[in-house]
């Protein structure tokens, strides 16, 4: 017990000092972490410098300079105004049919970005950025300014190849492979948003594939939080290895700045452009000739499909490639060349990418079986477009929230409907399942459940045949295009 007792200083001083020493090594220990995770970050941010240094010098600024002719005071609809009876009464009968004195001409400026491509001065930007321009100077990130001229361009996809002549020692963005990108990688967008030459942001890829923005015909947007405003449009969205991803294009907004979601244009897509501008100053698409839409669970029913899949067709052109290959409305595509579908982008994006004249095979579901049809590409009609109109109608279905009216020979003539038969649709209750639908006034009601209806009696007879589900799966034409809706009853 004694010994115990008298060393007992000595093992209190032990603990107290390898306490000590431990507080020590664990304070080092933290201390080297932060000094470590300083490092990892300063490195990522180093790594972000090194790409943006070597980037910048091929972004340009553009500036565009166009003469808008004036027109009649107060623009379209002025001439109409002027020969209003309201006019005639305060200064005379002479007043009547008096047009009024043109405006002058007057310059309209705008701006973006660019990036050079090549070293012969080529530079890839949006169409939208120099559409109808008179004038385009780009300024480099070294000041010098040159005039450009546009090679060709793409309206349909918002891209545009202008080149500059006699340059020297031009810097050239290498490009990347769009392809590869993945939802969460780091990007970086260079641009002149607001005129503020050679601006960076950085963020994330949110999303690739995106369609159905609205933006352009053709769409296969890269999605990304990486800021982008107005000025941007054109320039590089770039990734971590400093070549050029995309081109940015547009933002997503309700107060024309910035809110996180910015689109740009793959830079595959834009190679390919690139490409036949260069050779041929314009672009030429493939085409099939159909007109198609994504079956959704509703219209797997109505088909009776056993899951939700493929793209429908819902009409094929005369004198199309689909025709001549014997594809048929109601097939079910599913495949285009042994790869699968995503949707109806994908798979227009996908046909005006080939080369006319060029062989393709669809893999099709048709009558609950599947087979191969081979059809050999043609080149899209420059009449490429879809027409509405509309007309008034007091015969109406309620819990559809639709205005039916039979098709005479003078509304047949008047809407362009010559050689057609159906029914015409009058009105659409707003909220109503057709509006929910996208139905308008003025389209063409030719099927009611596979039926084809001519007339009022026609449509009583479908909709006696109504499904207890409350369904009803239309065919409906609008211009030159028809296609299926389902409506479900409120």
């Amino acid at each position: 017990m004694n010994k115990i007792k008298n060393h007992f200083p000595v093992y209190g001083l032990l603990t107290l000092l390898l306490l000590c020493l431990t507080l020590v090594a664990g304070e080092s220990m933290a201390k080297a972490d932060t000094e470590a995770d300083i490092a990892i970050l300063d490195k990522s941010s180093k790594a972000f410098v090194n790409v943006v240094k070597k980037a910048k010098p091929a972004v340009v600024h553009i500036k565009v300079e166009k003469t808008t002719k004036g027109g009649s005071p107060g623009g379209e609809g002025a001439e109409e105004m002027f020969n209003h009876p309201f006019f005639e009464q305060f200064f005379g009968p002479q007043f009547r049919g008096r047009q009024p004195r043109q405006q002058p001409e007057f310059k309209q400026r705008g701006q973006g970005s660019g990036f050079i491509i090549s070293e012969k001065g080529h530079i890839l930007t949006n169409n939208h950025v120099v559409e109808d321009a008179d004038i385009i100077k780009v300024s480099l990130s070294d000041n010098r300014e040159f005039v450009a001229k546009v090679v060709g361009t793409d309206p349909q996809s918002d891209v545009a190849l202008l080149k500059i002549d006699d340059p020297a020692n031009l810097p050239v963005l290498p490009l990347g492979d769009s392809s590869a990108l993945e939802a969460g990688e780091w990007v970086i967008a260079i641009g002149n948003p607001f005129g503020l030459s050679q601006t960076v942001t950085v963020g994330v890829v949110s999303a690739t594939g995106r369609s159905s923005v609205g933006i352009n015909e053709y769409e296969n947007f890269i999605q990304t939080d990486a800021a982008i405003n107005p000025g941007n449009s054109g320039g590089p969205l770039i990734n971590g290895r400093g070549e050029a991803v995309g081109i940015n294009t547009a933002l997503f907004s309700r107060t024309g700045g910035y809110m996180g979601i910015g689109f740009a244009i793959p830079i595959n897509m834009a190679k390919s452009i690139e490409d036949q501008l260069q050779k041929q100053g314009k672009v030429t698409r493939g085409w099939l000739g159909v007109v198609i839409q994504n079956v959704d669970k509703n219209l797997a029913e109505s088909f009776g499909l056993k899951k939700v899949e493929g793209i429908l067709v819902s009409e094929v052109q005369k004198d199309s490639p689909a025709s001549s290959a014997g594809l048929q409305r109601d097939d079910i595509i599913l495949r285009l060349n042994d790869s699968p579908l995503n949707d109806v982008s994908d798979l227009r994006n996908r046909v005006a990418l080939l080369p006319p004249g060029s062989k393709a095979t669809l893999d099709i579901l048709r009558d609950g079986r599947e087979k191969k049809v081979q059809f050999t590409i043609g080149e899209q009609p420059s009449s490429f477009s879809t027409v509405g109109k509309a007309v008034k109608d007091k015969e109406t279905l309620e819990k559809y929230g639709l205005t039916l009216q039979e098709l005479t020979p003078e509304l047949a003539e008047k809407f362009d409907y010559k050689n057609k038969s159906g029914l015409i649709i009058g009105d659409v209750q707003q909220g109503g399942p057709a509006d929910f639908a996208g139905l308008k006034p003025g389209y063409l009601v030719e099927e009611v459940d596979k039926v084809k209806v001519q007339n009022l009696n026609d449509l009583k007879k479908a909709l006696g045949q109504e499904r207890k589900s409350g369904k009803i799966l239309l065919r409906v034409r609008f211009g030159d295009y028809s296609t299926y809706v389902v409506l479900i009853a409120k």
